[in-house]
């Protein structure tokens, strides 16, 4: 398995101190990764405080609601009859001139724990430049954490040691199946891998991608992964019941997902032959792949040049334009498909 990001060590990092008991005054948490905020905030709000100490020491208000000085004010009041009152704000981002909350931070009362949940968009980085003292006074005082997206590529590894902290294995084409299925929604992923457990009979030890298929809905056999897998084989009659499968079920497998994924493929392909070191572990990590499927990637390099590889990419591009009107008025997108994996797998 891949080593983990920076964002699930230091997640790992906050959720062992808070299970043991060991708090601080501030938790900044920020970045364009909501799952990990909430899953932070969420374990403070349930398992801080007692049920009867949460009635007069336990505040929850939302960024639309509230002002940076009703946040200090409420930081500054001591708890009552307990040792720690808990605030924690939503929706931070929508708060104006939060970095004023740097007065409070330069000498926070030990007794509160203060949890900012600050959720950033696609574009979040100028908003998070303007809470850079905010970030700074949170980090000397306490926890300042940044929940960042996570690739494409991230996901089947993030999906393998989910799983294992809830005691389970999976196989890589099992997660990838799943990733492929469901996308880097890690919320959305987490809801779908905690009803698989809850599926799987008791002495079940691993996950095999025919339980994606039977729990989950996506099928094992008819998806982009094995698509393009088909496609890396050159495997026309793999390729092209797949593709039939895709005519036949547009809606659950948009053309321009598929072609994607396509090209996705054969650029990792292309920077396989570019790679001076053909290592493993390098080849995994230049590509962003799970090493399990380095080897795919070997074997589909033998088959695919670098120049072939290319002209398959101008390929693409104009498929993609050929789906969208330009030179074609009537083939519909499974056509289009067919076409192209025909041409990918025979084509000079």
């Amino acid at each position: 398995m891949a080593k983990q990001s920076q964002t699930v060590e230091a997640f790992n990092r906050i959720m062992g101190e808070l299970k043991n008991k060991i708090y601080k005054p501030i938790y900044f948490l920020t970045g364009d990764e909501p799952y990990f905020i909430d899953k932070i905030a969420e374990y403070i709000e349930h398992n801080v405080l007692s049920d009867s100490d949460k009635a007069f020491n336990q505040t929850v208000v939302y960024g639309r609601d509230t002002t940076v000085n009703d946040v200090i004010n409420a930081a500054r009041r001591f708890p009552m009859m307990s040792n720690y009152q808990v605030l924690i704000v939503k929706e931070a981002q929508n708060i104006k001139n939060l970095s004023d909350l740097e007065i409070y931070l330069k000498a926070p009362l030990e007794s509160t724990i203060l949890v900012v949940c600050h959720k950033l968009s696609s574009d979040g980085k100028k908003s998070s430049s303007k809470l850079s003292g905010v970030i700074k006074l949170a980090k000397q005082k306490g926890v300042a954490f940044e929940s960042k997206k996570f690739y494409d590529y991230q996901i089947p590894d993030w999906i393998i040691g989910y799983l294992s902290s809830k005691g389970l294995k999976i196989e890589p084409v099992a997660a990838n199946l799943l990733a492929e299925f469901v996308g880097n929604d890690l919320s959305r992923l987490a809801k779908e891998l905690d009803k698989l457990i809850i599926t799987l009979p008791p002495e079940t030890k691993q996950v095999q991608p025919v339980d994606i298929e039977r729990n989950i809905g996506v099928s094992r056999d008819f998806n982009r992964f094995e698509l393009t897998k088909a496609l890396g084989e050159a495997n026309f009659a793999r390729a092209y019941k797949i593709a039939d499968h895709f005519a036949k079920n547009p809606n659950a497998n948009p053309f321009v997902l598929t072609i994607t994924a396509i090209y996705q493929y054969f650029v990792k392909i292309l920077k396989y032959h570019l790679l001076p070191d053909k290592n493993k572990s390098s080849v995994a990590k230049a590509l962003g792949v799970h090493e399990f499927f380095v080897s795919e990637y070997e074997r589909a390099a033998k088959r695919y040049p670098a120049g072939r590889c290319v002209s398959i990419i101008h390929l693409l591009s104009d498929y993609d334009m050929r789906s969208k009107g330009v030179n074609n008025s009537s083939t519909d997108h499974g056509e289009l498909l067919k076409e192209l994996i025909y041409l990918i797998v025979y084509g000079r």
